[in-house]
């Protein structure tokens, strides 16, 4: 059995993000969701939880920095095209997010970073191994 990644972020507005990460496609788990937190389900082995500032100082006691001001991680994701890159990236925009910089486009490898409602970065990668540069 694969291993699962579950991972923990700190949201303003729980029912808005919920919304946020459903306008980009992605499910969540109505067993690990409740008034103080959601399970959005990215894939069979990936989640991210997440949760209201309360719910998220039960786990850490350290003071939860403001996204939009410090980095607190970057989160990549990998898609299958360069334009399932872009129309993730669009759904983001169009859902409250803000381009952190201009696509990238390396030949092999193509992103876009985009940070949701809170700030928080996410990058989404296309890459195609066959045109990575051997030296």
């Amino acid at each position: 059995m694969p291993s699962s990644i579950f991972v923990n972020i700190p949201v303003r507005d729980l029912k808005a993000s919920m919304a946020y990460y459903k306008a980009l496609g992605f499910d969540h788990n109505p067993q690990f969701t409740d008034d103080t937190a959601s399970c959005i389900v990215i894939d069979e082995t990936i989640y991210f939880m997440v949760l209201t500032h309360e719910k998220f100082r039960q786990f850490s006691p350290l003071p939860i920095p403001d996204p939009k001001a410090q980095t607190q991680a970057l989160y990549c994701l990998s898609r299958d095209s360069r334009a399932a890159v872009d129309a993730i990236a669009q759904a983001g925009l169009a859902a409250g997010g803000s381009e952190v910089r201009p696509a990238q486009d390396y030949g092999f490898m193509y992103s876009r970073a985009i940070a949701d409602i809170d700030g928080h970065v996410w990058e989404y990668a296309f890459m195609d191994m066959s045109r990575m540069p051997t030296e």
